[in-house]
């Protein structure tokens, strides 16, 4: 290193050029005026030169396959009742609830048989009753932790379980 170089500080946020070199301490200047005293072994030459004649070589990068397991997409189960039959008006309240908590107990048995990790369950906002009925059957289960889609739970329609 000599006066006049640019220098940068090794792990420290820092640069600045050489006013003066006293056997193995460099003296520098920042660009604010301020003067700084390091050991040669904590500078590096600061010379974008120095890479001009380095090559790139590109390498090509291999797909990465990613299992059933955790494939990023996960299941969706919406569970508002005009998707679960046919003629929704032909059921009662009762009825509706209990197919509604049939279709969650074996959406989430084939989650856990195709070891999928990841379930998102629409319920809606409506009266509370159907979020209820599901919280309800999500805390009755084992292997498995739950949260709402949204951070604010009274507007979130949606409740992701995570399978373990």
């Amino acid at each position: 290193m000599k006066i006049g170089d640019n220098v940068s500080v090794v792990d420290e946020d820092l640069d600045g050029i050489v006013t003066s070199v006293k056997g193995n301490i460099v003296v520098f200047k920042d660009e604010f005026g301020f003067t700084y005293q390091y050991p040669k072994e904590k500078l590096v030459p600061k010379n974008a030169g120095l890479y001009d004649n380095i090559r790139v070589e590109k390498k090509q990068e291999f797909q990465k396959v990613i299992s059933r397991k955790h494939q990023r997409n996960h299941l969706v189960l919406d569970l508002h009742f005009h998707n679960l039959v046919k003629n929704p008006s032909d059921y009662d309240s009762f009825e509706r609830l209990f197919i509604q908590k049939e279709k969650l107990l074996e959406v989430m048995e084939f989650c856990r048989k195709n070891h999928l990790k990841r379930l998102e369950i629409v319920h809606g906002i409506g009266d509370g009753i159907l979020q209820k009925l599901v919280w309800d059957t999500l805390e009755s289960q084992t292997g498995i932790d739950f949260y709402n889609k949204e951070i604010l739970h009274h507007q979130s329609g949606a409740v992701m379980v995570e399978f373990h």
